[in-house]
């Protein structure tokens, strides 16, 4: 979740300006850049339970502890709570899940060098207060009463509203975690054509990502819970987004679909206002309730974009949402499948030919059926493994015609290698671990935190 926009105050007057916000993402190929977002779980050493905001071993003094490698602090009402470096951020879930949100940056070797610098620094900081992180799409053992809540206004909003709008909400806020890929676009067709293919093989990436299996300390006949999770959050602001596949879809749809998104909040001098449930059309009309009279700002409109939680989501780029947290191999694997697939124009053209006669009952049949069965799933005269492999295969020759080099002159293809496996063995990282609870884990969920932390 993205803390308060900084996009200037210029009042909203006209539908217009909505659509030249998301139209502004425009770049040219040679300006494309990809930005990596990744969620971890933290918790104590000594009894696995995910710190708190405050104390000498919390998640305050974490970020105080991380300002030694030269991040800045963001603070609301006098605690910090977010870090600022290079165009990256660090910053807070509800429940303490610590997030990086990298620079744009040009290839995925960067990325990684990123992520593992970041990576790095937490653990240097956290084995100074004896805790540790972990990289899973939901939280293995602890329930959601037994997590801990961070002092962030926007989170106190979400929290009070939630349970009005579905069951899982809370779960989402306080027990998930993912990692995504931020994308550019050229143009609103070349947008249109990414947003159609990146959201009917989303579920892929779900499948392959797989990592929740556990709840509580036991099976919950999921391979991914997460996922589960988001189909009764809050149907306002979720989804597969059928209209994204008429004709006709373009920046303007996209807007008035923001714009029937229940608000959740408006950000002014400091303060959260609640505005949960009501109408940014209303907004823009003078006649919102909790602040009468008043136009929002396109910060105001920045901020309501960050609300809406679909599996693919429109700013001034697109947003891939649809996997797991996990391991480093797995944060640089996610930006290079969508890179692979999406920024290379043969294989765009491919992967719009894989998903370009899906039907709208098949993808909503990907997108209910992979968080229980992830690659098992059956699919047409075959599986989505089958379906993943072709995918995989498909973002490799992406990669590889990119032949953006490292140092060692190695392409970005080889980070997709741990999606290969995963294809080629049929086991997702969920069901390894599942193969582990029943054998030599004995039925004990701690071992996760001793043998998958960073």
């Amino acid at each position: 979740m993205s803390s308060p926009s900084h996009v200037a105050q210029t009042p909203i007057t006209d539908r217009s300006q909505l659509v030249e916000v998301i139209a502004s993402g425009e770049k040219p190929r040679a300006a494309w850049r990809i930005g990596t977002e990744h969620e971890k779980f933290g918790f104590r050493l000594d009894d696995l339970r995910a710190p708190t905001f405050d104390g000498d071993r919390g998640i305050e003094a974490l970020l105080q502890g991380l300002q030694r490698f030269g991040w800045e602090a963001v603070q609301e009402k006098g605690r910090t709570i977010a870090l600022l470096r290079d165009g990256a951020s660090v910053t807070l879930e509800p429940a303490g899940q610590l997030e990086l949100s990298g620079a744009a940056v040009e290839t995925i070797h960067h990325t990684c060098v990123e992520t593992g610098t970041h990576l790095n620094e937490v653990a240097q900081v956290a084995g100074e207060l004896q805790l540790g992180f972990l990289g899973m799409g939901f939280q293995p053992k602890w329930t959601r009463d037994e997590m801990p809540w961070m002092p962030k206004g926007r989170y106190q909003i979400m929290k009070n509203y939630m349970p009005k709008v579905g069951s899982l909400g809370l779960d989402m806020m306080t027990r998930t975690c993912t990692v995504q890929v931020n994308l550019d676009y050229a143009s609103e067709a070349d947008m249109v054509k990414k947003f159609r293919v990146s959201l009917a093989l989303q579920p892929i990436a779900t499948a392959l990502f797989a990592d929740s299996p556990f709840t509580e300390g036991k099976p919950n006949g999921y391979l991914s819970y997460r996922s589960r999770i988001w189909t009764d959050t809050d149907g306002d602001r979720t989804g597969m987004l059928d209209f994204v596949f008429e004709d006709g879809f373009g920046y303007e749809r996209y807007v008035d679909y923001l714009l029937d998104v229940p608000m959740y909040f408006s950000y002014r001098d400091g303060v959260y206002h609640d505005a949960s449930g009501q109408s940014f059309r209303d907004f823009m009309a003078g006649r919102l309730p909790v602040l009468p009279g008043q136009l929002p700002t396109l910060t105001d409109w920045a901020d309501h974009m960050t609300t809406a939680f679909p599996e693919v989501r429109l700013k001034k780029y697109l947003e891939m949402r649809g996997a797991d947290g996990g391991p480093w191999s797995r944060l640089c694997a996610l930006p290079a499948f969508w890179v692979g697939l999406l920024y290379d124009d043969e294989a765009l053209d491919a992967a719009w030919d894989l998903v370009r006669d899906f039907t709208l009952v098949e993808r909503h049949a990907l997108r209910d059926g992979v968080p229980r069965h992830a690659m098992n799933l059956p699919f047409r005269n075959g599986t989505v493994r089958d379906l993943s492999r072709e995918a995989v295969k498909i973002a490799v020759g992406g990669l590889k015609r990119r032949a953006a080099l490292n140092a060692d002159g190695m392409d970005e293809s080889h980070y997709l290698d741990v999606l290969q496996e995963i294809v080629e063995s049929g086991l997702t990282p969920a069901e390894r671990k599942l193969a582990l609870f029943h054998g030599r884990w004995n039925g004990d969920v701690d071992h996760v935190f001793r043998e998958f932390a960073y």
